[in-house]
């Protein structure tokens, strides 16, 4: 693999990460001009009646009640969405006139050669993997803002301060209509490779607490644009769920003097009906007390607190079991043995509630769905000094609870985050087992 660094017009981070034998030898290279010219993101500008109106640096509140941090970012809610509009990529072309349909914006997507260029965030016409800062963040640090305290209305009740963390967007390639789920497993190495190399370098920027790469996928999660990608947030502070678990293994660290989720993996080797997969280096199982309607936790074997941290055949078996699980999971709710003569799942796949205008090869299988998914990675905090005792862990679930069926978060779990769940762990792992093998070596 190789990588190239670069800088966007507006001064943002921009990596390729390449696998293709071309780029990854020097015999190719990449372009590294981004030929917009864009102002800097947090740059006053003067109104209409001649006034200098200061940037919107994100910021963030805490919570008195709970002593959460809460992200406010006015930048973050004009970042694009998936709209229709006419073909201004092609508008040179012959064709184009014959030609008036509507394409898809894909800010994503590489340059089109021999014509004008478009607002994307991609210098070259194509990539393999890249990275870059995200040009709308909910956090971002910005030069010349000190990071203080202060209080909203001069209450001490209320801390308000800069959200001087980063965000970053990784784009798992350059084809707009690829599923994750259809990638190679060399891509998938390419792609852990990036959340590997980016997790070391933001570990070693001033303030930041947690780096949590994740992907969103589906409409149905929120997703606003359907290229294939993921994300970075890197928070100036330690997430409420991290939070949450840091309080737990480290007071079970303190109890029995071991790692509570070491121990969690190995209890569910040993009970083996909720390991629904697992290889050399890796176990991925439905955990017991799962809260999701699907929802599996994918373990390293040998104890490893953050993604850099992983060695090459990790990294190698991360990724087999990273494509495996997301093609097993998109034949969740298919047809199977079990459930053939149940109408809801024979309807499954062409469910109003699903998007299968991508991946249309795969999805003419009856058995096939592009099932919407948070694929969430877990490590340790990058100076917590819980982190010793804490272990990376990948938790991946989906909202769906049935074949056209959304679980919405209610009363009880939105208001009370008291969660109640449709269905069993074990029958969760059951259905996931009947769709391959448990041993992947």
């Amino acid at each position: 693999m190789r990588i190239t660094a670069t800088k966007l017009s507006d001064g943002r981070d921009f990596f390729y990460i390449d696998d293709n034998p071309e780029y990854v030898s020097g015999h190719k290279t990449r372009e590294l001009i981004d030929p917009r010219k864009l102002a800097y993101r947090f740059t006053s500008h003067v109104d209409s009646d001649g006034n200098e109106v200061p940037s919107e640096v994100p910021q963030m509140r805490q919570d008195p009640l709970t002593g959460d941090w809460i992200p406010m970012s006015r930048l973050w809610a004009k970042r694009p969405a998936a709209i229709l509009g006419e073909d201004s990529n092609n508008h040179d072309s012959a064709d184009s006139a014959k030609d008036s349909s509507p394409s898809r914006i894909d800010p994503f997507a590489g340059r089109k050669p021999q014509c004008e260029y478009q607002d994307g965030e991609i210098p070259d016409e194509d990539y393999d993997v890249v990275v870059f800062e995200n040009r709308y963040p909910a956090m971002a640090q910005v030069a010349g803002v000190p990071n203080t305290t202060t209080y909203v209305d001069g209450n001490p009740l209320w801390k308000q301060a800069p959200a001087a963390g980063r965000c970053e967007v990784i784009c798992f390639s350059s084809n707009e209509n690829m599923l994750p789920a259809n990638l190679s497993v060399l891509r998938m190495r390419t792609i852990v490779e990036a959340w590997a190399f980016r997790t070391a370098e933001i570990s070693q920027i001033e303030g930041i607490e947690q780096i949590y790469p994740f992907e969103n996928h589906g409409s149905q999660i929120g997703v606003t644009l359907h290229h294939p990608h993921g994300q970075i947030y890197a928070y100036p502070f330690i997430a409420p769920r991290l939070e949450q678990e840091l309080r737990h293994t480290e007071a079970y660290f303190e109890r029995t003097g071991s790692n509570l989720l070491k121990d969690l993996m190995n209890s569910e080797i040993e009970a083996k009906k909720r390991v629904i997969m697992h290889n050399h280096s890796w176990v991925a199982y439905v955990p017991a007390a799962a809260r999701w309607p699907l929802e599996v936790h994918v373990a390293p074997v040998r104890d490893v607190l953050t993604l850099d941290q992983l060695d090459d055949q990790e990294r190698w078996d991360l990724a087999q079991i990273y494509i495996t699980l997301l093609k097993r999971a998109n034949k969740f709710f298919g047809l199977s043995s079990s459930n053939a003569g149940d109408s809801s799942a024979k309807s499954f796949a062409s469910s109003a509630a699903f998007d299968l205008s991508s991946g249309a090869n795969a999805a003419n299988s009856s058995e096939f769905v592009d099932l919407p998914y948070v694929a969430a990675w877990h490590q340790a905090p990058v100076h917590d000094s819980r982190r010793s005792h804490y272990r990376l862990n990948l938790q991946f679930f989906s909202f769906m609870r049935d074949a056209n069926k959304i679980k919405y978060l209610a009363g009880s779990e939105a208001g009370m985050a008291s969660w109640i769940s449709d269905t069993t762990p074990e029958l969760i792992a059951s259905r996931f087992q009947e769709l391959g093998d448990v041993d992947l070596d």
